[in-house]
């Protein structure tokens, strides 16, 4: 059915529309801070790998603290470890709060291990609940693999430089932290607070406050404040709308699919100009990809040989290569998919089976649309020339003068002999020329 300017023009304003209602709705969903009366408990509540999500949470949780004038944060803590990166900041932010910072590894079962060491060691007063561990600290590489050679000395000592640091500024168990970080060395709460690894343990929220009421704790700049705890209000400070959405899609391998799908998309809509739905998710899908890779270390050059993978798919379909832009395509999406966040740890990184399936589908999908276009193209030369004169076809883009017509299942070459031409508009054939179709105007050609 025809497609005329202006019905066009209402579906990419209802598109446009429905983007900023959503966008809307999720900046609503941000909400603000929590409303919490001075000398209140601020409560962050971590679960998961330490990443920069994590990071942003615990910094702004504690600048809410810090504006409130809150008697102190608590960050429940559960994490087996994460980036290096997103730890250090982690850490700046403890050692400059303006709050106490209470790091509490909890639920029973939890653990802070590798760089949840770190951040225990940073804070004011470190905690257990029961049933939790604390250490395995020591780094490796991104594959998974120990570091070897001189690399390793470099990593295991900066890193041992860092947590003794670190122990002596809060007065812990410096030798415990290197052990935990050269060999590896864990422990569970009881020997955590037998060996002065962590200050106190409690079974729940209510005994650690009650357990660090009174402690005397000295914040940057060598101010000293003692915690008011016990009989202070509880405010919790979740994670917000974005923020949970960001610790869903801030996976390289979600990450991946986005810019395929999206980038996929677009190419559909580049061979098949006309529908609003391919090209509308086709930049949600890439908007929401880089959103993705926003918080996860990357390289751009993954990415552009993910978007140069389907910029050959589209030349493809109109360039008579015999089957090397795709090849050439499929190439480029693998080694973009493998490099895109390749220096990450192993959790960081997109999945090689995803990588290839990916790579393996579309690059199959094309060579069938490209087979069936040339099969077709091809078929009305045997036929005969003169039955394709004078038949109506669809302009599948705009024709000023040149553009694709749709004849047959397929897309053609085609130049407009009389004026410009409007995308879904009906048109004669008038001419063959070699491969590209001269046409008229329907009612020119009446006439």
């Amino acid at each position: 059915m025809k497609l005329d300017a202006r019905r066009r023009f209402r579906r990419v304003r209802l598109a446009l529309a429905m983007l900023a209602v959503l966008g809307g709705a999720a900046i609503f969903a941000c909400g603000g801070e929590p409303d919490a009366a001075p000398g209140s408990v601020h409560i962050l509540t971590t679960k998961g790998v330490v990443n920069p999500i994590m990071d942003r949470y615990l910094d702004r949780g504690i600048d809410a603290a810090e504006k409130g004038e809150a008697a102190a944060v608590v960050i429940r803590l559960n994490t087996p470890g994460g980036l290096s990166s997103s730890m250090d900041r982690i850490i700046e932010r403890i050692l400059a709060a303006e709050v106490p910072v209470v790091v509490y590894v909890t639920p029973p079962g939890g653990q802070a291990a590798s760089a949840g060491t770190f951040i225990a060691y940073a804070s004011h007063v470190a905690a257990m609940a029961p049933s939790t561990s604390i250490g395995a600290a020591t780094p490796i590489d991104a594959s998974g693999s120990d570091i070897k050679g001189d690399l390793r000395n470099k990593v295991i000592n900066n890193a041992v430089s860092k947590i003794r640091g670190l122990a002596e500024l809060r007065g812990r168990n410096a030798d415990w932290a290197e052990d935990a970080v050269r060999k590896g060395r864990s422990s569970n709460q009881k020997e955590a607070l037998k060996l002065g690894v962590v200050d106190i343990v409690a079974k729940d929220l209510d005994a650690l406050l009650g357990s660090v009421d009174g402690r005397e704790v000295e914040l940057e700049g060598e101010r000293k404040l003692v915690l008011r705890t016990a009989n202070s209000p509880v405010v919790y400070n979740n994670r917000n709308f974005i923020e949970n959405f960001l610790d869903r899609i801030a996976d390289p391998n979600i990450a991946f699919l986005l810019l395929s799908l999206g980038s996929f998309a677009l190419f559909i809509e580049i061979v098949n100009p006309g529908q609003i739905f391919p090209g509308v998710f086709g930049v949600i899908a890439l908007l929401l990809g880089f959103f993705a890779l926003s918080v996860l270390p990357f390289n751009w050059a993954g990415v552009a040989l993910i978007l140069t993978a389907f910029a050959l798919f589209a030349l493809e379909v109109f360039v008579t290569s015999h089957g090397v832009l795709g090849i050439g395509g499929a190439v480029a999406l693998v080694f973009g998919g493998l490099i895109l966040t390749s220096d990450n740890p192993p959790e960081f990184q997109v999945s090689r089976w995803l990588v290839f399936s990916m790579a393996a589908a579309l690059a199959s999908f094309v060579i069938f649309v490209v087979v069936n276009i040339v099969r077709i193209r091809h078929a009305p030369a045997r036929m005969g020339r003169e039955t394709m004169v004078g038949r109506t076809v669809v302009a599948r883009s705009g024709l000023n003068p040149d553009g694709f017509v749709f004849l047959d299942g397929e897309y053609w070459s085609a130049e407009s002999e009389d004026g410009p031409v409007q995308p879904g508009e009906d048109v004669v054939i008038s001419e063959i020329q070699g491969l590209k179709l001269k046409v008229k105007k329907q009612s020119v050609e009446g006439e």
